[in-house]
Order: C-alpha cells, then sequence, then structure tokens
C-alpha cells in the first residue's frame, strides 16, 4: 500500500491527539466510517486520488460529507488534504485502527474454516488463543470452502494451518520427495 510509513506516523499522530482529548472511540468512528466509505464507493477513491481537484474544493466536499465528524478528525482530515495527501486517507485509517487495537491490547484473530464452527469447538480454539496471547481478542470468523475441513487461524505475523487442504498438501510433498 502506497504511502504506509507516512500513513503510520499521521495515525500515530491522530492517536496521541484522541489520547489527549479523551476521545478515542469517538475518532476511532470517524476513521473507520472514512475507510468504510472509500472502499464501498469508486467515485470518493477516485476523488480522493485526484490531483487536479483543490483542496479547498476537497475540504469542502469531505467537510459535506463528513462534517458530523468529532472537530479533531474534521481539523485533522483538513490538515491532510490541504497537505495533498489526501490520497492516503484510507491508509491513515487502517493504520490508525490497527494503532487503537494496540494501544487499547485488542488482538486481532482471524479463524476461517470450511464451514461455520460449532461453539464447543470455537470456545476451544479461543481458549487456546487467549492462553497465547496478552490482551483481549477480538474474532473475525471467515469461510473458506477450499479447505475442505479443519481450520487456520491468524494473529498478526503468524498462523496456524490446521486444514485438511494443509495437511493433504504436505502429504502430497512428503510422498513425491
Amino acid at each position: 500500500m502506497k504511502g504506509t510509513k507516512a500513513a503510520s506516523r499521521y495515525a500515530k499522530a491522530l492517536l496521541e491527539l484522541a489520547i489527549e482529548h479523551s476521545k478515542i472511540e469517538q475518532i476511532s468512528a470517524d476513521m473507520r466510517a472514512l475507510a468504510q466509505a472509500h472502499k464501498e464507493t469508486r467515485e470518493f477513491q477516485l476523488f480522493l486520488d485526484n490531483p487536479v481537484i483543490d483542496a479547498d474544493k476537497k475540504n469542502a466536499v469531505l467537510n459535506a460529507l463528513f462534517g458530523q465528524f468529532d472537530s479533531i478528525t474534521v481539523n485533522f482530515v483538513e490538515l491532510i488534504t490541504k497537505n495533498r495527501r489526501e490520497s492516503i486517507l484510507p491508509a491513515i485509517a487502517d493504520s490508525f485502527d490497527a494503532q487503537v487495537k494496540e494501544y487499547l491490547g485488542i488482538v486481532p484473530v482471524t479463524l476461517i474454516s470450511a464451514q461455520p464452527l460449532d461453539s464447543k469447538t470455537k470456545e476451544d480454539i479461543l481458549a487456546k488463543v487467549q492462553a497465547a496471547v496478552k490482551g483481549t481478542v477480538e474474532l473475525d470468523e471467515q469461510i473458506d470452502a477450499s479447505l475442505l475441513g479443519g481450520f487456520i487461524v491468524r494473529m498478526g505475523d503468524t498462523q496456524i494451518d490446521a486444514s485438511v487442504a494443509n495437511q493433504l498438501k504436505n502429504l502430497k510433498q512428503r510422498l513425491t520427495h
């Protein structure tokens, strides 16, 4: 993703402001809404990436769209736009979300299975994951039929692959080598 270092720095500055003013929740909601708008609307993506539109016009449109945001968020978005960095606003929003979760001790965990897991199995997996991490686990469940069975757990850079598809692949490698 373009501008990830800059996005991370801007996100860190915004987080420090949010902490200083005790507005983490409001600003976090604002940044999620901005990221969601970017993901869902192609026109918004093109608008942010368009270098021909000057900063004042972009700020006017952004204020019309997101005027209900907290004043800190509105001022932050205006500053980013004046600095001609509005194309990295979605990356800033994603980085801000990750930094807020880290600050609050929330560990995002993705659990991918071939079909929905029963509650007992899910609880067993989460208990083992919770024992391995410090903080609160935030679970994102996904279904991927190509796994055939089993599951995959992803936490940051760590992945535990207990899927049938992976076991078959490993067996094939052992048999052919």
